[in-house]
This record gives structure tokens, sequence and C-alpha cells, in this order.
């Protein structure tokens, strides 16, 4: 049977400044984890977010084709449905007035999920991503919970959406490494279990190395490399692969 797929052909993004990302193409696939790598300001993350359309002012995606399984679809018939969005600084994701209960049962709703299956359903997908008090989970609001708990709240929410592709836009960055290490320990699992597709915005040479099984480099807003993760580290074949593999290789103190 074959193995479904979110492709995002010829992407283009403008702003004031000109053309921020030039004909970029992008395949998901179900049970796999794509990592999309460069340095700041390659234009990875407006990637990530051109897909869904959900760009910053001032910006605006031009040209940009999304299909699921080879058929036609817009942005807004994936956004959340077949597609969920963890972003960098969980934080900025959650209504500030509003608790995690109140955010899940958005989600559900928009499922046909209410009442008691609902209630059934959170503590499900709270238990699945690690949050074990889930009655004291639902009731709090942002900004009494961790970077770590909101990101898995995010990845909750996605599981109550059924969502079969999460973009994560650097998931890990705002993390310490307790943190980072569960978090990718758990996405790891649910990519095994749930058969995610995952977008993996990153720079870190090390996250791509655990989770990815293929690689995407961009430089100036185009894709300048693909290859499978082990590929990538054996053999790059861009200048930026290369720098940002040398940097892995400082940093950690030894051969990627």
């Amino acid at each position: 049977m074959p193995v479904s797929t979110l492709q995002l052909k010829g992407l283009f993004i403008e702003g004031r400044a000109g053309v921020l990302v030039d004909d970029v193409d992008l395949q998901l696939r179900r049970g796999e984890v794509c990592a999309l790598v460069g340095h700041s300001g390659s234009g990875k993350s407006l990637s990530c977010l051109g897909l869904l359309d959900v760009l910053p002012p001032g910006l605006r995606r031009t040209r940009g084709q999304l299909l699921h399984d080879g058929k036609p679809l817009a942005a807004d018939q994936v956004r959340g449905q077949l597609a969920s969005l963890i972003l960098q600084n969980p934080r900025s994701a959650f209504n500030p007035v509003r608790n995690m209960a109140s955010h899940a049962q958005e989600t559900l709703k928009l499922r046909g999920v209410v009442g008691s299956a609902a209630r059934t359903r959170m503590d499900e997908c709270l238990e699945a991503v690690g949050l074990d008090d889930r009655s004291r989970v639902l009731q709090s609001f942002a900004f009494q919970l961790s970077g770590g708990m909101l990101q898995r709240m995010m990845i909750a929410l996605a599981l109550m959406a059924e969502s079969p592709f999460l973009l994560a836009d650097e998931p890990t960055s705002d993390l310490d490494a307790v943190s980072q290490a569960r978090f990718l320990d758990l996405l790891m699992k649910l990519v095994q279990q749930h058969k995610l597709g995952v977008l993996l915005v990153t720079h870190d040479m090390g996250v791509v190395a655990r989770c990815a099984d293929h690689v995407a480099v961009m430089e100036a807003g185009r894709v300048v490399e693909r290859q499978t993760v082990h590929g990538l580290f054996d053999q790059p074949a861009s200048a930026t692969a290369r720098t940002l593999l040398e940097a892995h290789q400082l940093l950690n103190g030894s051969q990627p």
C-alpha cells in the first residue's frame, strides 16, 4: 500500500526586500521525518509557515501548490486538519486568557467530539505525550506551564486533531538539554506509533542525526541539497551542509 504524502511544490514568498523563498519543493511521508536545515535567515522557517500560509504581516505567498497523495488542496484545507504546527516559542501559540482545556475542547469540537467523549480523548492524548497530571494541566494557562510542557501540549492538540502530518519549527531551540531529549524521544515514539509525517525545521545537526530520515538544506531562500541523513553526514555536497556539520563537530568535540 502506498505511503501517504504531503507535497509542497514551487513555493515563492515575497516581502518588501523581494523574493525570500525561491521555488522550494518539499515532500513529507507518513512515518518519516524530513529535516529542513540551514543558517539563520536561509528561509527554512518561512518555508514551514508558508506551507500552511500563516506568514507574518508584510510577507505573502505568491506561488505554491499543496498536494495530498497527488490531489491538489488549498492551504486552509491542510491547516489544522492534515497538518498541525508546533512553533519555536510554544507560549505564543496559546491564548493567554484561556486554559488548556479550552484549547483542547475547541480542537475536538472541530472533529465533532464533545462532552464525555471529548474529556476521554483529552486524557488519552495527554497521556500519550507524557503529561501525567492531566487535571492540573488542563486547568492551567500557558504562563503556568514550562516550555517543555507546552511543546507536549501542542503535540497533544495535534493528536486530538488527528493530523497525519506535523510541522515543527525549531521546536527544541528554547528547551534545556533534558527537556530537549524528552521532546525528541516523544516525537520519535509518536512517529512510530501514529505514523506521523514530520517536517522538522532546525539548525541543530545533533537533532538531525537523532531524528531525521531525509534532509533538505536551504541557503538564501533555495533548497541547495537533498539527501538521506546518512548521505548528508557521510558526504555533504553543499557548502552550507559542510559548515553546519563542522559547527556540530566543534561543539561536540568529535566527528559528526
